[in-house]
């Protein structure tokens, strides 16, 4: 029970068991208009260039959020790995030092005020978090 074979040039649907060139968007034959693609490399070109600027200032955004992310937790991970003998009050300013063994130590007393290592002067936030501020003069 072979089928017949129908002619490459014959659109013929087995589905629908019906002739259907007449409904195809595409001509079918050798004497339809050939099918011709646009040169879209200028399209693509123009766009890419915009979508990379695009890209690449979103992720110079992120990195310097990252950047700063990453400082805020390098200075809170040292505050909170120094010694201190007190509980600090949200809002006031410390300083951070080092001793003669190089350890970190937090302390209210201005670098003007002593002769310590000075490393840097640090507010505590109202979400426990310390913000780095600017060296006295």
């Amino acid at each position: 029970m072979s089928k017949e074979k129908k002619p490459d040039q014959v659109v013929y649907d087995e589905q629908q068991q019906r002739y259907d060139a007449a409904l195809k968007a595409y001509g079918t034959n050798l004497g339809a208009p050939a099918i011709t693609t646009h040169d879209t490399t200028h399209w693509k070109n123009r766009n890419i260039e915009k979508v990379n600027k695009e890209l690449s200032t979103r992720y110079q955004e992120l990195k310097k959020q990252f950047d700063t992310l990453r400082s805020e937790y390098e200075y809170n991970n040292l505050i909170y790995n120094a010694r201190f003998q007190f509980e600090p009050n949200v809002g006031a300013t410390y300083y951070l030092y080092r001793d003669k063994k190089e350890q970190t130590f937090l302390s209210p007393i201005a670098p003007d005020e002593c002769n310590f290592d000075y490393v840097g002067t640090f507010q505590l936030t109202a979400d426990k978090l310390w913000k780095k501020l600017p060296d006295p003069q």
